[in-house]
């Protein structure tokens, strides 16, 4: 122990030259400029990388809002940057009971950037299409219980129609120039009353679009022979069945004939069930490529 206690004192009596003290000191300055110029250069790359990821973001962000009921929820409060719109739920609850269960899920537009005050508006109608569409549903279904068991039915035959109420929406497609999306309400027991409204914005504007904005105007005459066209097509190739004119089938469209917008931009018209073909064709689409 006491050799090494000697050699230590030895050691820190050794002198220090002065030209030594200057040496560290430069080579601290010489490092510390070099990991600036090193920070700066990583600076730059990653700003760079940056910016390219941010795009890609955004979009991953957006469809995850419009695509994920929880996730839009969970980011519901967080601001959002940029012209783009999203589509949030803002209601949403689920109800059994002994006679039926009814499931509803009503969305909210939420416009970022040109604001005509159309999130507003189209906000409300949903909201009270929505609602009462549900309440009416629910009656339906307890008139049609009070008539089925007026008529010698039992509760158990009456809970085995699993009576469903179900309000929804989806979203048909949101490109950097569109939003479309539809707001369905379906029951099981029943198909006359199952409802789709559709609702087109365009993200520059913040206003409804027509067919008329997506065709010009001469959109009824290119419309109807489109689908006159795809009908012949259809029907030749044995895919589809429809009514004829004088069987009540497709006679024309009108500015209030319903459709989305699909990814490509082009309006999809859509008819409903029994509109212009047997309901075991559902409900018949013919997208209008634009000329």
């Amino acid at each position: 122990m006491t050799q090494i206690s000697d050699a230590k004192k030895r050691y820190d009596e050794i002198p220090i030259p002065e030209e030594l003290s200057g040496v560290v000191r430069s080579a601290i300055d010489y490092s510390t400029v070099r990991k600036k110029k090193i920070r700066k250069r990583q600076k730059s790359r990653m700003g760079k990388k940056v910016l390219a990821a941010a795009a890609a973001v955004a979009v991953m962000f957006t469809l995850g809002l419009n695509t994920s009921t929880a996730f839009a929820e969970s980011m519901g409060e967080l601001p959002v940057i940029g012209p783009v719109a999203r589509v949030l739920t803002f209601r949403s609850y689920e109800k059994t009971t002994e006679d039926l269960s009814i499931s509803v899920d009503i969305p909210s537009v939420e416009m970022i950037g040109e604001d005509s005050g159309l999130a507003d508006d189209l906000n409300e109608e949903i909201y009270a299409r929505c609602e009462e569409y549900a309440q009416e549903a629910v009656q339906r279904a307890e008139e049609y219980k009070e008539a089925f068991m007026a008529t010698g039915g039992t509760e158990e035959e009456w809970a085995a129609h699993n009576i469903e109420i179900k309000v929804w929406y989806e979203i048909k497609s949101q490109t950097e120039h569109y939003l479309s999306f539809a707001v369905m309400g379906t029951e099981n027991w029943v198909s006359a009353y199952n409802e789709t409204r559709y609702y087109n914005v365009d993200l520059s504007t913040g206003k409804t679009v027509t067919l008329q904005d997506l065709l010009g105007d001469d959109y009824i005459r290119i419309a109807d022979e489109s689908i006159r066209k795809q009908i012949q097509e259809r029907s030749s190739a044995g895919e589809a069945v429809f009514f004829t004119e004088e069987e009540g089938g497709f006679t024309g469209i009108t500015e209030d004939t319903k459709f989305y917008i699909n990814e490509a931009g082009n309006p999809v018209i859509v008819f409903d069930q029994y509109e212009i073909a047997p309901g075991s064709e559902g409900m018949p689409e013919f997208e209008i490529v634009k000329e």
